[in-house]
């Protein structure tokens, strides 16, 4: 089955959603049939391809400030590589440690491998020996999208 585009009130662009999705906000009445399929019926509705919400959804915070931090949003944010060698990221690891006053932000934390999130410990990285594979950066809410 394909998706089904959601419009917002003023017709903009909002996202796809699979067809179960779309038949649950028709009968929930949250949704209007904006463009269908001729001559196709799932029940009493037919086939949408496109669908616009009957209330507006305010999407601006989307756009005027990137996403969170969060452990999962580093991990994507890397795509599960390590930040000091070749190997798979099952961390996060702080380049200025928490203990040394480092925070959670995007700038200040890389994934890292088990192994040399350990090595690492509660130095920074020009301390232990180990360069930085990466160099941490804020993302958008495009590029966590693409992982």
């Amino acid at each position: 089955m394909d998706a089904v585009l959601i419009l917002n009130a003023d017709l903009g662009p909002l996202h796809r959603v699979p067809v179960k999705h779309a038949i649950r906000m028709l009968l929930r009445q949250v949704a209007e049939i904006h463009e269908a399929e001729p001559d196709r019926l799932i029940g009493v509705f037919p086939m949408p391809k496109v669908l616009r919400l009957v209330r507006y959804v305010v999407t601006k915070w989307r756009y005027t400030a990137g996403p969170a931090w969060s452990k999962r949003g580093v991990l994507n944010r890397d795509g599960h590589r390590c930040g000091y060698c070749p190997a798979a990221a099952t961390t996060v690891d702080h380049i200025l440690p928490r203990s040394r006053g480092g925070r959670n932000t995007w700038k200040n934390t890389v994934a890292s491998c088990y192994d040399c999130n350990q090595r690492k410990g509660d130095r920074t990285p020009a301390e232990a020996g180990m360069m930085l594979r990466v160099q941490p950066a804020s993302p958008t809410w495009a590029t966590l999208a693409q992982r």
